[in-house]
C-alpha cells in the first residue's frame, strides 16, 4: 500500500503523470496535512481537493488561492509552520467558493495580534461574482444539491471580497519576488493565472485541473472555450518548469508542462473549430451536437479524462456563446408547456404507461438516450403514476451508473431519486440516502471532493461545489 505522506508526494505525482496511479488519493485528501509539501526552494504546496500554492518572498508569504472552508484551519497551521512572518498577500485565481474560503483564519490572526489583514488580490470581476452569488444563493443551492447529491446543501452568503483588483495585467512585487497576474476568460470570466519568473513557476488556477476542461457545465453560467485555449497557448510560451494547478497534482519539468498545456489547448481548439464549421453550414444544434467528433486520443491522457465536465457540454456552451439559446427547431421557439406536449404524445401512444414500457424496452436494448426521452415524456403526462415513476427511476439510475462525468451523473442520479420518491411515497432525500454511498455523498459539504470509487481510473473530482 502506498504511504501518503508529504515526503513521498512528489513521487506520487510522477506516478500520476505516468498513468501508474490515479488522482484518487490527492482528491480525497490523503496528502492534506498541517504541513506544506516543499515542491522546490521557497515554494510550498498545500495538496487538497482545492490546492493552495505558498511562496516565501522574504517579506511574508504570498498565497495563490486559499482553498475551501473545511481545510482553512489546516492551511493556516501549515503556512505558519512554513514561515513565521504574517501572510502578506493572497491571490484569488477566481471566485469559485472552493478557492476563496481559507482566508478567515489569517484575518483572525491579524485581528488578534493587532497586525494588518492579508491583502486579497483578484480580477475585478470577482467582486461582481460575489454580488451575484448573494443574489442567486437559492438557485445555486438547488443546482449544487442536484449536481452533487447533497439535498441539505446551503449556499454561502458571506464572502471575503478582494482589497485590490485589476483589469488585464498586474505585477505584484513582494520581497524579492515578482508575481505577474494575467486575466484570462476560460472556466470563468474572472480568472487569473500567476507567473513567478524568478522561480519558473506557473499557477494556473482552474485553467488546468487534471480533467477535461470545465467549459460546458450545463447548470452554470457561460464558459469561454476559445479564449481558454488562447490562455493555455500563452502559458505554454512562458517556459515554466513547475506548474501548480487549482485541482490535481503539480507537474514538474518544462517538457511535461508544455505537453499538458498543448494537449488541453488542442482539445478545446478542436471542439471550437468543429462547432463553428457546423454552425456556419447552417445546421441545427441537434446536428452540431451529434456531428462534432471528440479527439479520443486526447481524452485518453491522464489529465484530460471527462470526469467532471465533458466535451458534449462544451459544444452546447459554444452554441450558447456564438448562437444564442434558439436551437433552430421552430417548435422550440415558443413552445407549449412540457406537460401539455407530453399529454398529447401519451394520448397518441395509447397512454403514458405505453410510453414508459417502451422506454423500459429501449433501456433493455441499451438505447438509454431514447429511453430517457420516452420515460421523461411519460412522467410529465402522468406525474403520479407509480409504474411510470419506477420505469423513469430505472432509466435514470442506469444512466447515472454509466456516465463518466460528475455533471451528467449527478443530474441523472437526482432524477432517479425524484421518481423513486413518487413510486415509494417518500421524498428525494430518503431515496438519495438509501445506500451507504448515498449517505456519504449526502453528508458532503461545499467544496469537498467525495470519491467513493475510481471506476474510470481518473480520480473523479466529483464533490466540487462551484458556480
Amino acid at each position: 500500500m502506498t504511504e501518503h505522506t508529504p515526503q513521498n508526494y512528489l513521487d506520487y505525482t510522477d506516478r500520476v503523470w505516468r498513468g501508474e496511479e490515479s488522482l484518487l488519493a490527492h482528491h480525497t485528501g490523503a496528502y492534506t496535512s498541517e504541513k506544506l509539501v516543499p515542491v522546490r526552494d521557497r515554494v510550498g504546496f498545500f495538496p487538497a481537493f482545492s490546492n493552495v500554492a505558498v511562496f516565501d518572498t522574504g517579506d511574508g508569504p504570498v498565497l495563490v488561492d486559499s482553498g475551501d472552508f473545511r481545510t482553512a484551519g489546516q492551511l493556516h497551521t501549515a503556512v505558519r509552520a512554513f514561515s513565521d512572518r504574517p501572510v502578506h498577500s493572497i491571490v484569488y485565481t477566481h471566485g469559485h467558493v472552493d478557492h476563496v474560503f481559507g482566508v478567515t483564519p489569517f484575518d483572525q490572526q491579524a485581528q488578534e495580534t493587532g497586525g494588518e489583514r492579508p491583502e486579497v488580490i483578484a480580477h475585478q470581476a470577482v467582486t461582481a461574482r460575489f454580488d451575484r452569488y448573494l443574489q442567486t444563493s437559492g438557485y445555486n443551492a438547488w443546482i449544487n444539491r442536484r449536481q452533487f447529491g447533497v439535498p441539505s446543501l446551503k449556499w454561502p452568503t458571506s464572502y471575503r471580497y478582494p482589497d485590490t483588483t485589476y483589469a488585464d495585467r498586474l505585477t505584484v512585487e513582494r520581497g524579492d519576488l515578482a508575481f505577474e497576474l494575467v486575466h484570462a476568460r476560460g472556466e470563468t470570466d474572472d480568472h487569473t493565472y500567476v507567473w513567478i519568473p524568478a522561480l519558473k513557476t506557473l499557477c494556473t488556477g482552474d485553467l488546468f485541473i487534471w480533467n477535461s476542461p470545465n467549459a460546458g457545465n450545463p447548470q452554470k453560467v457561460q464558459r469561454y472555450p476559445e479564449e481558454w485555449a488562447r490562455a493555455l497557448r500563452a502559458m505554454q510560451e512562458l517556459g515554466a518548469e513547475l506548474l501548480l494547478p487549482g485541482h490535481g497534482v503539480p507537474i514538474v519539468g518544462a517538457s511535461r508542462i508544455h505537453q499538458a498545456l498543448d494537449d488541453t489547448a488542442r482539445l478545446l481548439e478542436s471542439l471550437c473549430e468543429q462547432t463553428r464549421t457546423l454552425m456556419n453550414a447552417g445546421h441545427r444544434l441537434d446536428a452540431v451536437l451529434h456531428g462534432v467528433k471528440v479527439p479520443e486520443e486526447l481524452l485518453g491522457k491522464p489529465y484530460l479524462h471527462p470526469a467532471y465536465d465533458e466535451p458534449e457540454f462544451v459544444v452546447r456552451n459554444l452554441w450558447r456563446l456564438w448562437g444564442g439559446w434558439y436551437d433552430q427547431n421552430p417548435a422550440n421557439l415558443k413552445p407549449a408547456a412540457e406537460a401539455a406536449v407530453a399529454a398529447e404524445f401519451a394520448t397518441a401512444a395509447g397512454g403514458a404507461i405505453a410510453l414508459a414500457r417502451r422506454a423500459a424496452a429501449l433501456l433493455a436494448e441499451g438505447e438509454m438516450r431514447l429511453a430517457s426521452h420516452l420515460a421523461e415524456t411519460a412522467a410529465l403526462a402522468a406525474p403520479t403514476d407509480t409504474e411510470v415513476a419506477r420505469i423513469r427511476a430505472d432509466v435514470y439510475a442506469r444512466r447515472a451508473r454509466t456516465e463518466t462525468s460528475t455533471m451528467a451523473r449527478g443530474i441523472f442520479h437526482w432524477a432517479a431519486a425524484e421518481s423513486a420518491a413518487v413510486a415509494e411515497g417518500t421524498d428525494v432525500e430518503t431515496e438519495l440516502t438509501r445506500s451507504e454511498a448515498g449517505r456519504k455523498q449526502a453528508a458532503g459539504l461545499i467544496s469537498v471532493g467525495v470519491v467513493d470509487d475510481d471506476s474510470c481510473g481518473c480520480g473523479d473530482i466529483g464533490g466540487e461545489v462551484q458556480e
